[in-house]
């Protein structure tokens, strides 16, 4: 008498006598069922139709059984088993929504901080080397006070005060009147003459002289287009600006946690400046700035770990 074979997609009668290993043609995985496709664990066909899905042949040959599979559990003996051993869910958060994040997103007009720089010593010898200087001119006076931003740094060489509003021409700027000297390793202002080779020491020396901030920059250093791009990981956003040579006491990088603002002077009294409405939010205390000899390099670091979509919301607009 002909016998029911229960492998997975066989359910062919068969002849117990003539049952060999190649009898029959069945799936020994289990169905899989993901983003509307349907298949077999054991092979890679899928489709989307359950009609196909429930004719697929088999991948694999053995002999045909007539051992039913075991029966699955009632409702009562899963709540049974349940409720003796509970099931830790584990649950994963999808992506945030564009609106959920705009909802969670921190003001912009929050105050900007200075960057960290980091400065190769690769780059302290091309400078050295060109011994390449750029000095500001004094303020020449209120006629450009108007123009000002608020949270614009001031140009005098050592000097980090930002303006706030016109209380700020009222502060005492302390500042290096001369220019950056680098000679033989040691690294000096040509007013003072305070030697180091340490390049941060220089870079934090105070100023020796004392007057009034300078909120412009003169006139003559040519605004450009730099070459500019951006990789990410998991848990930082870097933004390249290729600059030959960029000048570290006259350049300034500074963010809040979802804008970036990006002043370069570099080789040549060129300038190039960006401000940037970031995808995603940063923590300032983790980010930092490194420059190069061909480039700068500006680390954000990503309050939540994941994968930004592009590095500007889309309506940024950089200068």
């Amino acid at each position: 008498m002909a016998s029911l074979c229960y492998n997975k997609g066989c359910g062919q009668r068969f002849d117990p006598e003539q049952n060999t290993k190649d009898s029959c043609l069945y799936h020994p995985g289990i169905p899989i069922f993901h983003d509307a496709l349907k298949g077999w664990s054991c092979c890679k066909k899928r489709t989307t139709d359950f009609s196909e899905f429930l004719s697929i042949r088999g991948c694999t040959k053995g002999f045909h059984s007539k051992e039913k599979p075991p029966e699955p559990f009632s409702q009562e003996e899963t709540s049974d088993k349940l409720k003796a051993k509970p099931v830790e869910e584990l649950i994963i958060q999808g992506p945030k929504s564009a609106e959920k994040m705009q909802r969670e997103r921190p003001s912009s007009d929050e105050p900007r901080q200075l960057l960290p720089i980091k400065v190769s010593r690769s780059l302290e010898q091309a400078l050295e080397k060109l011994n390449l200087s750029s000095k500001d001119e004094a303020p020449e006076g209120r006629e450009a006070a108007a123009q000002v931003r608020a949270g614009t740094t001031c140009k005098n060489a050592a000097c980090k005060a930002i303006y706030q509003g016109p209380e700020s021409n009222t502060e005492v700027c302390t500042f290096h009147p001369g220019v950056p000297v680098f000679h033989e390793g040691m690294k000096y202002w040509s007013c003072c003459r305070v030697k180091t080779t340490d390049f941060s020491t220089f870079l934090e020396q105070p100023g020796c002289s004392s007057g009034r901030h300078c909120w412009m920059g003169k006139g003559d250093k040519k605004a450009v287009s730099c070459r500019h791009d951006w990789h990410q990981t998991s848990s930082q956003v870097v933004v390249t600006v290729y600059a030959k040579n960029p000048l570290p006491t006259l350049s300034s990088v500074k963010a809040n946690r979802t804008v970036l603002e990006v002043h370069v002077i570099f080789e040549g009294n060129k300038i190039f400046q960006a401000e940037l409405d970031l995808w995603g939010v940063i923590e300032i205390e983790k980010s930092f700035v490194s420059m190069v000899p061909t480039k700068v390099e500006i680390t954000l670091c990503k309050v939540s770990p994941g994968s930004w979509a592009r590095l500007e919301l889309p309506q940024s607009t950089s200068h």
